[in-house]
Parts: C-alpha cells; structure tokens; sequence
C-alpha cells in the first residue's frame, strides 16, 4: 500500500545539515533512535536506522514544532528520506533551525 502524502514533493527543497538525535515512534517496532543528518520544511534525511521499509510511518517530537509524523519514501544502504506529512510554515521552521543550532 502507497503512503498518502498531504506534502508537496519538494525534493528541491532548501535543507539544513545537522546533527539532532530523536526517538521516534514506529507501530511495528515501538520506540527507535534516529540521527537527522539534514532537515527542511517538508522532510529530513536520517541515518543509523532500524529495519524500516519504504512506506513506514513514524512519529516524533521536534523543538518548537511538537509531534510531528513523517512517513519513509527512500532509502539506502545508510541513509533514509522522511517526508512530514504537512509542510512546517516558514517563521516555525527558521525557529526550529534555531532551536536545534549548537549552543
């Protein structure tokens, strides 16, 4: 079953490399660790990942943002492409990029 995306595909979007760890929520495998290697306003990169398959829906809390779900549409032998399922406005994204800089 494809996942239904209410995000515009925006591949071409701006993203903003950094180094955030999270825990996320999976329904198959409960709680996992991600490491977001790069973020923008609909979607982030991920590394050392779990089993996860394309399609795969998680959830997750980011400063500033809350609970956000993100659902799996590639991956490769290290990295995954999440896309949020809503697009973060402009003014929470540039203070999420804020909150998320290293002191």
């Amino acid at each position: 079953m494809q996942a239904c995306l209410s995000a515009v595909d925006e591949r071409k979007a701006t993203r903003h490399s950094l180094d955030h760890k999270v825990i996320a929520q999976h329904p198959r495998l409960g709680e996992i660790g991600l490491s977001i290697a790069n973020i923008s306003a609909s979607g982030f990169m991920a590394t050392d990942l779990p089993m996860l398959r394309r399609g795969d829906r998680v959830a997750m809390r980011l400063p500033v943002i809350g609970w956000i779900e993100a659902h799996l549409v590639w991956t490769s032998v290290e990295r995954a492409g999440f896309q949020f399922e809503r697009l973060i406005r402009a003014d929470d994204f540039q203070d999420l990029l804020a909150a998320l800089e290293p002191a």
